[in-house]
Formats: structure tokens, C-alpha cells, sequence
């Protein structure tokens, strides 16, 4: 067993698999069991006991975490005219219109992280489903990516603004910052997040709403945390 694979061991054996950790001792177990030679991101990882395959059991947002993301967004932005300037000056790092939308298509551009679009943009931005949807690239209203007010998409998506989403298995996977953050600023971005999933829950959910709660880094094991709840 080499070096790297005989500390992973030794960390798995510091997480009691049937305890339930609080947020600051499971960011501190993070921190301390830290291999990588680069700034890991940490994530969490909800199980929620809903049913996505019923449309009112959807759960769809986004939010400005406390301390932001530590991660730069490349920010497209689909405008025209007046808004195009405006998100030019927020700080987008493209922006276009058919031209953009052309490029997609033809040269299965990606280099972005985030599609930004005015609503009248949306018709010709649809035809590109089938390329954004799987990527989860598809601008959408629930999260703030269709609207008018692309100036403060803009600046909400670099302060660390992040989407949340049910997936498969009724999960929803989210950043929760960087590790090299002190811990205080994690705690903060951690509780921030799981009172944004508790204030998400639909009418129609009955039972535990919060199954399941996991906070793993990039390369550290998963630890699971009181769901207060």
C-alpha cells in the first residue's frame, strides 16, 4: 500500500460510520484529513424523502452563498441591445446573441459554466436543448437565469451565487465553498445552504424531509451530519 492509499485508510478510520457529526467538527475532520496538493472543494449532499417524479415535489433554486463559492463562473449571456451592454459592464465574460447561439451549435462551444438570457432570447436559445439540457446548462426562471435584470444575474453568479436542484435518487448535490476557507466561513455557507433546502420544501411533502445530510471534500470521505430537522 502506497503512502497516498495508506492515509486514506487511516482517515476513513477517524469517521465513526454511526455518528451523526456536527457541522464544525465534520469541517475541522475535512480539513484535517486534507491529502490533496490542491484546494479541494467541499460539497453536500442531500437525501430527501420527496418524490421527484411528482412535478409538485420538484425542487429547483438558487442562492448567493455567505462567503462565496472560491470558484471563478464564466458567465455567458444571451442579450440583445441595451441588456447586452449591461451585462457587459456587470462583469460577463460573453456576451452575444444569434452570433453566441450560432457558435453553440456549430462548434459545440461549452466554455462557459453559466447561461445567463433576457426571456425574448429564449425561443431561439431552445432549439439548443438537447445540447445545454443534459449538461445542465439550460437557462431557467426557478434559478434566475431567465430575466431581464442580467446585471444582477451577473454580479449574484461572481459573489458565488450557486443552483440546487433535485436529481436522481431524490439527491441534491451543492457546493459548499473551498477547504482552504477558514471554518467559521464554511460553517456559515454550510447552514446557509440547508436553510435554503428546509425553506424549499414542498407543500405536498409528507414524512422526514431531510433524510440524509454528507459533507464531503474532492478527495476526503463523506461525513454525515445532525439534520436538525
Amino acid at each position: 500500500m502506497n503512502k497516498k492509499n495508506k492515509r486514506a485508510a487511516e482517515n476513513v478510520k477517524k469517521i465513526d460510520p454511526s455518528k451523526q457529526y456536527e457541522i464544525k467538527d465534520a469541517v475541522e475532520l475535512l480539513k484535517d484529513m486534507s491529502t490533496a496538493k490542491f484546494d479541494e472543494t467541499v460539497e453536500l449532499h442531500f437525501r430527501l424523502g420527496v418524490d421527484g417524479r411528482h412535478a409538485d415535489q420538484q425542487i429547483r433554486g438558487a442562492m448567493v452563498l455567505p462567503h462565496g463559492t472560491g470558484k471563478s463562473q464564466t458567465v455567458l449571456v444571451i442579450a440583445k441591445g441595451d441588456k447586452a451592454q449591461e451585462a457587459e459592464e456587470a462583469g460577463a465574460d460573453y456576451v452575444g446573441a444569434e452570433d453566441m447561439i450560432e457558435k453553440i451549435q456549430k462548434e459545440n462551444w461549452l466554455d462557459f459554466d453559466i447561461i445567463v438570457a433576457t426571456p425574448d432570447m429564449m425561443g431561439m436559445l431552445g432549439r439548443l436543448g438537447r445540447v445545454l439540457g443534459p449538461k445542465g446548462l439550460m437557462p431557467n426562471p426557478k434559478s434566475g437565469t431567465v430575466t431581464f435584470d442580467v446585471a444582477r444575474a451577473v454580479k449574484e453568479i461572481k459573489m458565488g451565487k450557486i443552483e440546487y436542484r433535485l436529481e436522481k435518487a431524490n439527491m441534491i448535490h451543492t457546493i459548499a465553498g473551498k477547504l482552504s476557507f477558514e471554518t467559521d466561513q464554511l460553517v456559515e455557507n454550510i447552514e446557509a445552504l440547508m436553510d435554503t433546502v428546509i425553506k424549499a420544501k414542498p407543500a405536498s411533502s409528507k414524512g422526514i424531509y431531510i433524510k440524509n445530510l454528507t459533507l464531503t471534500s474532492t478527495m476526503g470521505p463523506g461525513i454525515k451530519l445532525v439534520r436538525h430537522l
